[in-house]
């Protein structure tokens, strides 16, 4: 197995269960992937994602392969309020965790009377397209004609004088929602997820609709302690980590994956071989063979956004009542937009703040760790130059300037409370993971262009789990991914994915 993400240790989990000898090597000093941590002074940060939706994935993982469930496991909480959200003209509003009545109730009394109703009626229409992607989609392998998944499972409403559905997510927002703070609202979400909004199809309106319907939770440490607990179940299946050892090569004999060459020449067997790192890298590093045209096959290539991250360490305690998650919007929408299209940093982004009330974050009750994070423009999928590849590092630490001043909106004092502060951006994700873009979901519509690569590869035998492999990106479709492709290994090409 090619890399320890959460995608391939979902899978290398699953198969040491079913029987097989799974050896993974990471070419990095440690496991899970995107899912990182940083740790200064006492003060420790998540540097990937912050919180779960989904669980279910992870609770079917540790049932599917031991006897502790995954609650025994790590502490799961539901973050309650959800996310609270400072719009531009400075109305804010609390959402209630997984709640459709309370969020409706709020959005009125923030919004005013029918903004509610409206985002309920949104809702509702998104979950037709959650109905009808979410099996083939999250559950089952990509088949090999995935022509019907370039057509939009949004039943967008049809306005205007031609009676013309929307085309994209910003334009869902602007016909239906009729409200700039619901547009902001819903835009985000794909902003969340590195979607452009004024790109991402219709279809990503099952990004609020999961998110709203199954909950935000999240696990007691950082999420990082969920990557901890998925390690020690693999080593309990006898699964065998070797890290620091890139791979530098899959072998292939006979048209079929037969083992893997490492970086010191040794080639290693194998009867099955499973990528987790990222595809862009590994084909551009030739780790993978291709022969067609392009850099591999379909990886997702409309990927463009990556992260801007800035971990905070304050002094003062975290005020009573203080919300976990603070979505603090942009006061100019046009040039947030402009900048992820054309590559380049904006004046004001929409920042998510995250304050978790964790003590194991922080060295004591009078300090609190926080994070800032923004969606930002990187470029192609395998580029290495650019906006990140260079010395951009003082345009970053003014955007990263930027992203404090808005975060002011979230965390009272923040100026005076700051010790100090790490800046993460593309360039990190880059030599961390071999991409400076993180991969989203899969989303049908768009043509198709933001499906990633199918789970088995055009090479007998090798296979392709993790973010940029099908379903796509986000901490619960890396899991979703493993359990695909082990479905694939075990029950061979007759799987038809998860019952």
């Amino acid at each position: 197995m090619i890399g320890a993400g959460m995608g391939a240790m979902a899978a290398a989990a699953r198969l040491a269960v079913a029987g097989h000898r799974v050896t993974v090597y990471e070419r990095g000093e440690t496991y899970g992937g995107a899912v990182g941590r940083l740790e200064r002074d006492g003060f420790a940060f998540d540097t990937g994602p912050g919180l779960l939706h989904l669980p279910a994935v992870y609770r079917d993982l540790f049932v599917k392969t031991g006897r502790e469930p995954l609650e025994r496991c790590v502490e799961l909480t539901q973050v309650d309020p959800a996310s609270r959200h400072v719009f531009a003209d400075g109305v804010a509003v609390s959402l209630p965790n997984a709640s459709r009545a309370g969020i409706v109730s709020a959005l009125d009394a923030a919004l005013g009377e029918g903004a509610g109703a409206r985002w309920g009626e949104f809702l509702n229409r998104a979950r037709q397209a959650w109905d009808r992607s979410r099996r083939p989609l999250l559950e089952e392998p990509l088949p090999a004609d995935v022509g019907p998944f370039a057509r939009d499972p949004y039943p967008a409403l049809k306005t205007g004088l031609l009676r013309r559905p929307a085309t994209t997510l910003a334009g869902v927002g602007r016909r239906e929602l009729r409200d700039p703070r619901l547009a902001a609202l819903l835009e985000s979400h794909a902003l969340a997820y590195g979607f452009d909004p004024a790109t991402a199809p219709p279809a990503a309106a099952v990004l609020p609709y999961m998110e709203q319907t199954f909950g935000s939770w999240y696990v007691r440490g950082g999420i990082r302690a969920l990557a901890d607990a998925v390690y020690e179940r693999c080593r309990q299946r006898r699964v065998e980590f070797v890290l620091g050892t890139p791979v530098t090569g899959v072998v292939v004999e006979g048209g079929r994956a037969v083992g893997v060459e490492l970086a010191g020449g040794e080639t290693v067997g194998a009867d099955h071989v499973v990528a987790g790192a990222p595809l862009p890298a590994l084909y551009r590093d030739g780790v993978l063979p291709w022969d067609g045209p392009g850099e591999g096959p379909r990886h997702q290539r409309a990927a463009r956004a990556g992260r801007v991250t800035v971990c905070l360490a304050l002094r003062g305690a975290r005020e009573a009542g203080a919300v976990h998650r603070t979505v603090v919007h942009t006061a100019d929408r046009d040039d947030e937009l402009d900048a992820l299209a054309r590559g380049r940093l904006c004046d004001r982004p929409t920042v998510v703040v995250l304050r978790p009330d964790d003590e194991r974050l922080r060295p004591d009750g009078d300090h609190e760790s926080v994070t800032v994070t923004a969606t930002v423009a990187t470029g192609g999928a395998t580029a290495t130059d650019g906006l990140w590849g260079g010395a951009g590092q003082a345009e970053a630490e003014a955007f990263a300037d930027r992203m404090v001043e808005a975060a002011t909106a979230a965390v009272p004092g923040l100026r005076e409370r700051l010790l100090w502060r790490v800046v993460r951006t593309p360039a990190d994700t880059f030599r961390e993971t071999g991409a400076f873009q993180v991969p989203g979901p899969a989303l049908a519509g768009a043509g198709g262009s933001l499906l990633p690569a199918a789970n088995p590869a055009g090479v007998a035998g090798l296979y392709f789990a993790g973010g940029w492999a099908h379903p796509g990106g986000g901490l619960a479709h890396a899991g979703m991914s493993g359990a695909l492709v082990a479905g694939l290994i075990v029950e061979g090409a007759d799987f038809r994915g998860s019952r």
